[in-house]
């Protein structure tokens, strides 16, 4: 499978397939609001370069402007339908970095590196995709599914929903969201237990856990702190259970992982 994935913190990714590098729901930020990063590196200035971006929701820290800012002028950027006119600073910011901009819904596909690069496919999550402060618009929040030489399964934000396998449909790899940045995942989310669960359901034949361990609220480190700490090694040892099939990689903060041989 010659695919290469990179985690940089929280769901920021990058995936390289078929000559084209793919960045997910990038952000570059030391603190967000009430959030600090905890764990890792300041991703380098490498992090931000990429053919195609991809934002998964609305929500702050994942389509995070001044991250996006950080991108080459004229980049190519997708985002859920309606993102540009419920965020008045992305707007600006594509008019201003030239960014091409691209809206898409569940079911929407989108090709990038001519016909042997990628093929992107849109999927639904179950998530709450507004951006916060809630207004009146609404944009879905988005998974999405990287094909090339490999199908790679980004789910953005999700909870587990009963026709997840069918709408990802077959992948090689799945890079799915098994923590957060409080005490308390409320609906719309995967721990590392319903994770490893929606591993069961999709079957890969890896897996990365992303959007734990690194941003944490600022005072309660003393506060449930395996919430933080724990839930990437917790999916591992569930997944082992449940999807024995499929070789699940806790990466570090900056690791690459380049996984085994396509199906």
């Amino acid at each position: 499978m010659p695919v290469e994935v990179t985690w940089w913190g929280h769901a920021t990714c990058t995936i390289e397939d078929s000559g084209v590098r793919v960045l997910t729901d990038p952000l570059f930020a030391r603190r967000l609001a009430h959030l600090r990063r905890r764990r890792g590196e300041l991703p380098g200035p490498e992090a931000a370069v990429a053919d195609v971006v991809l934002v998964s929701h609305l929500h702050s820290d994942h389509l995070h402007l001044p991250s996006l800012a950080r991108l080459a002028a004229g980049s190519r950027l997708v985002v859920p339908v309606g993102a540009l006119r419920t965020v008045p600073g992305l707007r600006r910011l594509s008019s201003a970095r030239s960014l091409r901009v691209t809206e898409v819904a569940p079911g929407d596909e989108v090709r990038f590196g001519g016909t042997d690069g990628v093929r992107v496919r849109v999927v639904p999550s179950l998530h709450d995709g507004r951006r916060l402060p809630m207004g009146p618009h609404r944009s879905p929040a988005l998974g999405y599914v990287i094909e090339g030489e490999a199908r790679t399964y980004f789910a953005g934000d999700t909870g587990l929903f009963d026709d997840m396998a069918r709408v990802v449909g077959p992948v090689d790899v799945a890079l799915l969201p098994v923590g957060g940045w409080g005490p308390y995942l409320g609906r719309g989310h995967l721990d590392a237990g319903r994770a490893a669960q929606a591993l069961a359901r999709l079957t890969p034949r890896a897996a990365v856990p992303v959007h734990y361990g690194t941003y944490w609220p600022i005072g309660l480190d003393g506060v449930r702190p395996h919430e933080f700490h724990s839930p990437g090694d917790e999916f591992v040892r569930k997944a082992a259970v449940l999807a024995p099939g499929v070789a699940t990689h806790r990466l570090s903060h900056g690791e690459r992982l380049r996984p085994g041989a396509a199906r």
